[in-house]
């Protein structure tokens, strides 16, 4: 499917940010490259996101396509490497990224292994705008990249239907995680390149509990997410949310 364009003049946009992620806009696809922690840390969010809708909407999530007909968002979408896995589990999805160049290369790559997945250039404050509203709204490793958390969010959470869920992952401000996510994986091991993160514009579960309050939503669950560096894999861990995490929230069903 092709891509669409919004308005990227929005609070939360930073053009700093941007710019970053979209000169490395070419590697997102490569799982040894500069993104190489997210294509291992895939497998454990996917299969998150997948029990939890399941779960929420009563679906099997054995079933060949657990997700079909599931409105879903991507907010920072970047290449897609969430995007695809989650349309071929019949989901329909819709890739936001404020990189144009990001876009680009998503969408190319959808194409070339045949999934039609809804591509859009642009600030979720711009999509919050108009009519569409989705059954799940998926912010994953993309909070600790804005200006205006609030902004973001509030957009983010107006996009969620009755009865529907946001889901986010991002990274705790604590000593911990400066230490290994920033010492550590930019630093020492050079997973990611320098620069790549900010430890103060990581933010403590109860900032971003308190936000989505705000908005509307009701915090359902938390989990933290550890590295083990004997297997080189992720897995579910609920007790410790000192560096990477994962929240669910809701929006309450309509009355009647």
């Amino acid at each position: 499917m092709g891509q669409a364009d919004q308005r990227v003049d929005a609070a939360s946009i930073d053009e700093a940010e941007i710019a970053k992620f979209a000169a490395m806009a070419q590697a997102w696809w490569d799982p040894e490259g500069k993104f190489r922690p997210l294509h291992r840390f895939n497998p454990v969010r996917l299969a998150f996101l997948r029990d939890r809708l399941c779960v929420r909407f009563g679906r099997d999530a054995k079933a060949d396509a657990p997700l079909k007909g599931l409105k879903l968002l991507d907010v920072g979408c970047g290449g897609g490497l969430l995007s695809e896995p989650l349309a071929r589990l019949g989901a329909e999805v819709t890739g936001l990224d404020a990189a144009e160049q990001n876009i680009k290369v998503a969408a190319l790559h959808a194409e070339e292994v045949g999934l039609a997945i809804d591509y859009r250039h642009g600030s979720v404050e711009a999509l919050a705008e108009g009519a569409t509203r989705y059954d799940a709204v998926l912010i994953m490793e993309v909070v600790e990249h804005v200006a205006d958390v609030g902004s973001f969010l509030a957009a983010s959470a107006a996009l969620v239907r009755p009865g529907g869920l946001l889901i986010l992952a991002t990274l705790n401000r604590t000593p911990k995680a400066f230490l290994l996510a920033i010492v550590g994986a930019e630093y020492l091991l050079r997973w990611l390149p320098r620069g790549t993160h900010d430890w103060r514009r990581f933010r403590r579960p109860s900032e971003l509990a308190g936000k989505l309050r705000g908005a509307g939503l009701e915090v359902e669950e938390l989990t933290g997410v550890a590295y083990n560096p004997l297997t080189d894999s992720w897995r579910l861990a609920p007790h410790d949310l000192d560096v990477n995490y994962m929240m669910v929230a809701a929006r309450p069903a309509a009355a009647g």
